[in-house]
């Protein structure tokens, strides 16, 4: 009997603890993310020490301290940050994610030489279905590991780009290519065109990580009437355009020779800007130019390593960001950079605008961090991710704290921007969905993408020593 009552106090002794427990009335969710910091980069950059995320469907439930957020909801699975930060993950608003395979393949070449003797003619011989492929799946690769959640690409065979983007689980504006020479891909124009259409009234609304778009290569390569068709194509099915817009003087002289204009008005004029428009590069802008852009809701994709390494200049970004046009960061594609590390941009973002105006406080490491999250986010459409708040995709990272060259810290912003690199982020979610976690990618084999990657170098580095 005494037994017997003992058992019964201890099972009234454990309800009462469960009761008084934090957890009791715990809301059940999918995770919880935890972090010793987490830059949030809403609207007011909050910083909480000791923070965590909730997240459920893939979108954030909750921001709030870790005390709090565990009281509160109780998830499938926890992710703990110990000595971690926990941010957005980063935007790349310009990319051509295929050309990964053609990394290192002609260097040191300004932009017209670079495209018309050796890209151009290059893709031409080598780019298919299957180079697109296993080049996305290498591209996709890379960015998850450094970071990247969203990206904008720009490329051939876009239903391939989809198909893999979706798969490895980031987020993407998928550009079907635009142009009217003959590639290896589109005979013409209205081939193009129609390869573009068909892509996206494949995609569209058909996964909420894909966008569809169509992305004509530039104001010297398609005719005023061609681009007008695409606009109106664009505003007819409801999406987006992603171009290269005034990206080096070559272009301004082609555009200049052709229809009298730089590459801005000229677009302006035809009425290319009356709807969503991504343009990479935009570095000479005038003052004038950049009212429109502004005006006109275009952002401005800012790709310093490329635009650096092939010399074509440096994008106003100061400028054009104190005229309130939205501008992101880009890696464009790794011909011509040659990686897809947004921290490395993020950098160069900083340092080069204080070398060109000879300001040091100009670009703070903020506004840059900025650009590279929420503006970034915004300058390509999506508002709906670049920042941890409530309601928006629960698209992030965990930054490790743990390597030499971040000890010691003392503003976690200024080490995001001046010091981690791409290796020190471990853990990578979109969509609520775990990407990578503790540096292995769940998404891709990594081992067999980059064999299949080095068969296709082989045959093309094979080819192209024998017309040598």
């Amino acid at each position: 009997m005494n037994s017997r009552i003992s058992l019964w106090l201890l099972l009234i002794s454990l309800l009462i603890l469960a009761l008084k427990s934090p957890y009791a009335n715990a809301e059940d969710i999918d995770l919880v993310v935890s972090a010793d910091y987490v830059v949030t980069m809403d609207d007011k950059n909050t910083v909480i020490d000791k923070g965590a995320i909730a997240i459920d469907n893939g979108i954030i439930v909750a921001v709030d301290e870790q005390a709090l957020i565990n009281g509160k909801y109780s998830p499938t699975k926890r992710i703990a940050g110990e000595n971690r930060v926990l941010m957005p993950g980063l935007v790349n608003g310009h990319t051509h994610a295929a050309m990964v395979l053609f990394r290192g393949i002609a260097d040191d070449l300004e932009l017209m030489e670079w495209l018309t003797k050796y890209i151009f003619p290059a893709e031409i011989r080598f780019v298919n279905k299957e180079f697109v492929r296993i080049g996305t799946q290498l591209a996709c690769l890379e960015m998850i590991r450094g970071g990247t959640t969203t990206v904008v690409d720009m490329y051939f065979h876009p239903k391939e780009i989809a198909r893999v983007m979706e798969e490895c689980g980031l987020r993407a504006i998928v550009g079907a290519a635009v142009i009217e020479q003959e590639s290896g891909y589109t005979k013409n124009f209205a081939d193009a065109m129609n390869k573009a259409e068909s892509f996206i009234g494949q995609w569209k609304n058909k996964n909420n990580r894909i966008t569809p778009a169509f992305a004509p290569h530039a104001a010297y390569t398609i005719t005023p009437d061609n681009l007008k068709i695409v606009r109106k194509r664009a505003n007819e099915l409801s999406v987006g355009i992603a171009i290269h817009l005034s990206e080096s003087k070559a272009e301004l002289k082609l555009v200049g020779d052709s229809y009298g204009e730089t590459s801005i008005n000229h677009l302006e004029k035809i009425g290319f800007f009356h709807g969503p428009t991504i343009a990479a590069h935009v570095v000479w802008p005038t003052k004038a130019e950049i009212s429109i852009l502004s005006a006109r809701g275009v952002g401005a994709i800012h790709n310093p390593t490329s635009n650096m390494k092939i010399a074509s200049g440096f994008a106003p970004v100061p400028e054009m960001l104190d005229a309130g046009v939205a501008v992101g960061l880009g890696t464009d594609g790794a011909a011509s950079n040659n990686d897809l590390d947004m921290w490395d941009e993020i950098r160069l973002a900083a340092y080069i605008h204080k070398g060109r105006l000879l300001d040091p406080e100009t670009m703070p490491a903020l506004r840059v961090l900025e650009i590279a999250t929420r503006v970034g986010a915004a300058a390509i459409g999506l508002d709906d991710t670049g920042s941890l708040a409530t309601g928006k995709h629960a698209d992030l990272i965990l930054v490790s704290l743990d390597a030499a060259h971040l000890v010691p810290m003392y503003d976690v912003v200024s080490h995001l921007v001046y010091a981690v690199d791409a290796q020190d982020v471990q853990t990578v979610i979109v969509d609520g969905k775990v990407l990578m976690e503790d540096r292995k990618v769940l998404t891709l084999d990594e081992q067999e993408v980059i064999k299949a990657a080095r068969t296709i170098a082989a045959r093309i580095d094979k080819e192209i020593r024998a017309t040598r």
